[in-house]
């Protein structure tokens, strides 16, 4: 199984990188920009595989870069709980 099939173990994944890149002493803005750039990926080569990928693919592809910024920051914000 995907990390990407599952919603649960997607936020899982992302929250245990996260940890990591925190861990190794990155900034929250780089930790954002790194999430901004794997967005950007996954909104343009990766199929969603659940509803709320669905809709974060959505948000993306209509958002201008500012507000793809600010998605990937709540992403970041939304694992580090």
């Amino acid at each position: 199984m995907s990390v990407l099939d599952s919603w649960d173990h997607w936020k899982q994944f992302l929250g245990g990188r996260l940890e990591q890149a925190q861990q190794e002493g990155m900034s929250e803005e780089v930790i954002t920009d790194v999430a901004e750039q794997v967005g950007a990926y996954l909104a343009e080569q990766v199929e969603p595989k659940n509803e709320q990928e669905r809709v974060l693919a959505e948000l993306w592809r209509v958002a201008d870069a500012e507000e793809r910024h600010a998605i990937a920051h709540m992403m970041v914000k939304l694992v580090d709980q």
